[in-house]
C-alpha cells in the first residue's frame, strides 16, 4: 500500500514549513499566513536508475561565447542588468501597483522588437487595454506579439510552438496551473508557475520577465520561494505623489547589485534620467542653514543629495525626532555625538531630517553632512551653497575615510562645487586634476566645524 501524502502548511510570507496548522508563524510570527499545501511524493524504490555520467564536464571545457546579452534600448535597466537582458533569463519585476512595471516592460519593447519577436503575456489587461497604453508610449513595433493567458501550462506550451526571442508575463500573480487547487496568487500557484517558466526558459534559452506584485510589507507577494528560483530581481522603488522612480537590484546572478536606475514618470510614460545628481539639487535655498550636499555611491555612479536638517524648540515634554530618506537610529547616534563631544544642547529641540527628491543616504559617506547640517541649524549659520562634505562620523568624534573618494570628489568638481570637506587621510590618494576644488582635510568634527567658521569669516570680510 502506497504511503499517504503528507500535509505541510507554508507561511506565504517567509516560506517556512510546519507538518499542522498554527494560528501564528513561528519563524516570522506573522498571523494566519499557514497555507495548506498537499506535496508529490513519488516512490523511490521503483525509480529507474539513471546514469548521468555523459553530461558531466570539467569547467575548463565550459565555452561562455555563446552567452549573448539583448540590449532593451534603456540605458539605465542595462545598467541594472548588468549590461544588457542575458539569454536564458529568467528576471523578476517587482514594485506596488502603479509604480510603471508594466509601463517600463512596454517601452522597452518598441526598441526590442525592431530585431526580436516579443511576446507579451497578459492576464490583467486585454489586448484592446494594452493596445491603448502602447499608443500613449508610442509602441508599434509589427514584431511585439500580444496573448491575454492565465493557464500557465498553455503559456509555456505556445512558447515553446511559437519560439519568441523575449517573453513578457504580466503578472505572476495571475498565472494558473489547473491541476493545482489553490487560487491564483496563492504560494503553491506563485511557485510552481515561476518553476515552470524557469524550465521553459532554460530549456529554450529565450529570456523572460516576470512581473510580480507587492504585499502590504513591501516585499514581493508569493515570497522568497520564488525569488530564489529566478536570476535576477529588480525592485521599483518611488512615491506615488512624486514623478521620480528607482530602479534597485536585489539579486543578480549576471552583475552587480550595487547598481540602480533612475526614472522620471510622465505623460509619454518614463524617461531615463541621465544625471540623478542635478535632478535631486534642482531648486535647492541657497543662504539657508541647516543644509549640506553629500555624495553617495550607488554602485559605480556618485550621487549628489541635499540634506535638509531643520532644530527647533520643542513643545511637548519629550522632543520630537524624525528622519526621512536616513537611518533613524544613525541619526540619534549623530546627535549623542554631537551633545557628548561638543556639548551642544539638543535634548530639548525637536530635530527634523530630510534628504530631498525622495533619495535614501544609507552609507557611512553621509554622516559627516548630516552632522554639519544639524550644526548649522543649531547655530543658524548657513553652509557655503558651493561646499560639500563627504566622510564617516565615529563615536569619539573623528572622521573616518570612505571608499571611492576619487569618484565622489570628480562628480563634485563636474556639478561645480568649489569646497570639499574630507576626512584628512584622503587626501594622498585625491589626484591634482582633484585640487581645482578647494579640498580640506579634518580628522575630527571640531575641525570640520572650524572650517565652517573659516570659510564664514572669510565670506563677511569687507
Amino acid at each position: 500500500m502506497a504511503k499517504k501524502d503528507k500535509i505541510q502548511y507554508i507561511c506565504t510570507e517567509c516560506g517556512w514549513s510546519s507538518p499542522k496548522w498554527n494560528g501564528v508563524c513561528q519563524n516570522c510570527g506573522k498571523w494566519n499566513t499557514l497555507e495548506e499545501v498537499f506535496p508529490s511524493v513519488s516512490d523511490l524504490s521503483a525509480r529507474p536508475v539513471t546514469d548521468l555520467s555523459a553530461k558531466i564536464h570539467k569547467i575548463t571545457e565550459i565555452s561562455t561565447e555563446s552567452e549573448i546579452r539583448y540590449g532593451t534600448g534603456c540605458g539605465e535597466l542595462d545598467r541594472v542588468l548588468g549590461g544588457g537582458l542575458v539569454k536564458g533569463s529568467i528576471v523578476l519585476l517587482g514594485g506596488e501597483p502603479g509604480i510603471g512595471k508594466s509601463t517600463l516592460l512596454l517601452q522597452i519593447c518598441e526598441f526590442m522588437g525592431k530585431n526580436h519577436d516579443v511576446l507579451y503575456v497578459s492576464g490583467e489587461e486585454s489586448g484592446r487595454q494594452i493596445k491603448l497604453r502602447a499608443q500613449r508610449l508610442n509602441v508599434s513595433s509589427d514584431r511585439l506579439l500580444i496573448l491575454t493567458e492565465t493557464d500557465a501550462p498553455a503559456v509555456c506550451d505556445t512558447i515553446k510552438a511559437s519560439r519568441p526571442d523575449i517573453v513578457i508575463i504580466d503578472s505572476i500573480q495571475t498565472m494558473q496551473i489547473s491541476q493545482i487547487s489553490s487560487t491564483p496568487g496563492s504560494l503553491t500557484q506563485v511557485r510552481e508557475c515561476t518553476n515552470l517558466f524557469m524550465h521553459t526558459a532554460k530549456s529554450l534559452e529565450i529570456p523572460i520577465f516576470i512581473v510580480g506584485h507587492v504585499n502590504k510589507d513591501g516585499a514581493i507577494a508569493g515570497p522568497k520561494v520564488m525569488e530564489h528560483i529566478v536570476d535576477t530581481v529588480l525592485f521599483f522603488e518611488g512615491e506615488r505623489h512624486m514623478s521620480y522612480r528607482v530602479l534597485r537590484a536585489v539579486k543578480n546572478r549576471f552583475g552587480s547589485t550595487n547598481e540602480i536606475g533612475v526614472f522620471d514618470m510622465q505623460e509619454q510614460g518614463l524617461k531615463e534620467v541621465q544625471n540623478p545628481s542635478q535632478m535631486l539639487l534642482a531648486g535647492r535655498p541657497l543662504g539657508v542653514s541647516g543644509t549640506c550636499i553629500a555624495c553617495a555611491m550607488e554602485g559605480s555612479r556618485p550621487i549628489l543629495a541635499e540634506v535638509q536638517t531643520l532644530v527647533s524648540k520643542s513643545g511637548y515634554a519629550s522632543p520630537k525626532r524624525t528622519a526621512t530618506g536616513f537611518d533613524y537610529n544613525r541619526m540619534a547616534l549623530l546627535l549623542a555625538v554631537l551633545e557628548k563631544r561638543f556639548g551642544l544642547a539638543y535634548g530639548n529641540l525637536d530635530v527634523y531630517l530630510n534628504i530631498v527628491g525622495g533619495f535614501r543616504l544609507d552609507e557611512p559617506a553621509g554622516d559627516l553632512p548630516v552632522a554639519l547640517a544639524l550644526y548649522s541649524s543649531l547655530t543658524d549659520k548657513p553652509i557655503p551653497d558651493t561646499l560639500i562634505a563627504i566622510g564617516e562620523v565615529g563615536l569619539a568624534g573623528e572622521i573616518r575615510n570612505v571608499s571611492h573618494m576619487i569618484k565622489r570628489v570628480e562628480e563634485a568638481r563636474r556639478m561645480g562645487f568649489a569646497l570639499c570637506i574630507v576626512p584628512k587621510q584622503a587626501l594622498s590618494s585625491l589626484p591634482k586634476s582633484s585640487h581645482s576644488l578647494r579640498i580640506f582635510g579634518v580628522s575630527s568634527l571640531r575641525q570640520a566645524f572650524s572650517v565652517l567658521a573659516k570659510l564664514d569669516a572669510e565670506q563677511n570680510q569687507p
